[in-house]
């Protein structure tokens, strides 16, 4: 099917007919889902297969509940997004140039680590039967440094003077370290003074770290600094990874004047610019800064459609339902297929998501809320999860929820789950969060002391200090 925009359309306003069926609600679920399964068969993407599930819900809805309560969630919202992002093609890169990139092919080991048996200590190879059986005196044979290959043998009463690192002579099962020695009688000799020796102390064999052939690390691997060094140790100097997403930052409003600008009396710098182009990099994308726009929809227009030819296009502002509030409109008129509108959040409701396909040029499109806290927290709950995709990284155990212990009473409002900055602490291996003194979507100060967004469901409720409750940490 050419468009599933298209295809979508007509799904969608067949669950709202079906609306007028005298049927139990029960039976109405059970047909509805069927027909439509039947009406739409496999043709459509993922995509609009989620929105019909979300329109389908929502007719399913129980007569006069408000339409609020039927907005997405944020788990629908993020599915949604997943099954809009691809993968970014694959380019090779050097092993120096490789830190914070994702890998897109595992890496083999080409080498057993270590690969020869190798002294961990500066000491002495010997037999350890040597020590088990009294003799303490031994005849030094010859001397080893580390990166040189010995060709002497340690035979029974006798030693080889060995630094750390270097390879294990033949016939050697132990080394004795230095500072259990003392000289000998002469200077061809060592006296041992450690009164038990076992057979392989003090020596790492070959292969004990990893195999020839081992997975070292695994395609979806965002590559740190230690893994740099484990990576040159196995020979990795090219690596396969994902390109680097390009997002692209637009602030929106008439209000906002450059950080680097006194804002008069009407106006607020633009922090929001800023934070995006940050957060951005922190997780692995090259921003891209393509300024301010104002509220007007021409220069709004113009300033998007260079913004298309990034991967990631983040507007912040115009999303709401104000009367300068363009965004939607202006995004539509350029051929951005909106996907969602609105999610059940605070702070965040307002967010818009959508995706721009021409020329085979994907451009996942985000509009998010102008208020700077509802911003960071709209990246760190949905934009990040493109570029997890778009960069082919695996998603991990820090992507989802947690559950920790709540410090303090916290009293809670409100139609819409809420994601409060936060302060966790380890104390005694519990996880102890402290929700801030959080003033709204405008209190930027308060998110420099949080580390993660505490969850509180819907609903007006006391916690009680030691009440167990979910939250997400800041990454």
């Amino acid at each position: 099917m050419p468009n599933h925009c298209e295809n979508c359309r007509p799904a969608l306003e067949f669950v709202v007919r079906r609306l007028c069926c005298r049927l139990t609600r029960s039976q109405r679920r059970r047909r509805l889902r069927y027909q439509v399964a039947v009406a739409v068969g496999s043709g459509l993407n993922k995509v609009t297969k989620s929105k019909l599930k979300i329109g389908l819900d929502f007719a399913l809805a129980k007569p006069g509940r408000p339409v609020r309560k039927y907005m997405i969630d944020v788990n629908t919202a993020v599915q949604l997004i997943r099954d809009a992002s691809r993968p970014l093609s694959v380019e090779t890169i050097s092993l120096s140039d490789s830190p914070g990139r994702v890998l897109a092919q595992p890496v083999v080991a080409d080498i057993d680590a270590p690969p020869f048996d190798k002294s961990m200590m500066d000491g002495f190879a010997i037999q350890s039967a040597d020590v088990t059986s009294g003799r303490l005196v031994l005849k030094v044979v010859d001397r080893v440094m580390a990166g040189q290959k010995c060709f002497t043998e340690v035979q029974r009463g006798t030693a080889i003077e060995i630094m750390t690192g270097a390879a294990i002579p033949n016939g050697a099962d132990a080394v004795v370290i230095q500072e259990e020695t003392s000289p000998g009688s002469s200077p061809e000799h060592v006296t041992i003074r450690a009164e038990k020796i076992r057979a392989g102390q003090n020596i790492l064999p070959q292969g004990s770290v990893y195999h020839c052939s081992d997975t070292l690390v695994l395609a979806g691997h965002r590559i740190s600094a230690q893994d740099v060094g484990l990576l040159a140790e196995a020979g990795a100097n090219q690596l396969q990874v994902r390109r680097r997403p390009v997002l692209g930052v637009i602030a929106t409003g008439n209000e906002i004047c450059p950080p680097d600008q006194f804002p008069n009396e009407s106006q607020i710098r633009n922090s929001n610019g800023p934070l995006l182009l940050s957060l951005a990099q922190a997780h692995g994308a090259s921003a891209v800064d393509l300024g301010s726009a104002a509220d007007d929809e021409q220069a709004l227009s113009q300033t998007i459609q260079r913004g298309l030819a990034t991967d990631v296009l983040v507007l912040t502002g115009g999303v709401s339902a104000g009367m300068l509030d363009f965004v939607p409109r202006v995004l539509k008129s350029l051929g951005v297929q909106q996907i969602f509108h609105k999610v059940s959040l605070k702070p965040g409701k307002p967010v818009w998501f959508g995706l721009h396909n021409a020329d085979s040029h994907r451009c996942l499109v985000f509009g998010l809320p102008g208020n700077p806290v509802s911003t960071f927290v709209c990246f760190h709950l949905l934009v990040r999860e493109a570029l997890l995709v778009l960069g082919g990284k695996a998603a991990s155990a820090n992507d989802s929820s947690e559950r920790g212990i709540l410090a303090k009473t916290h009293e809670i409002r409100g139609d819409r789950p809420t994601y409060w900055p936060s302060r966790l602490s380890i104390i005694d291996g519990k996880a102890l969060v402290e929700p801030l003194d959080w003033r709204g979507s405008a209190d930027q100060r308060c998110l420099v002391q949080a580390n993660c967004l505490a969850v509180f469901p819907e609903g007006n409720r006391t916690y009680a200090a030691s009440a167990l409750i979910d939250m997400r940490r800041l990454i």
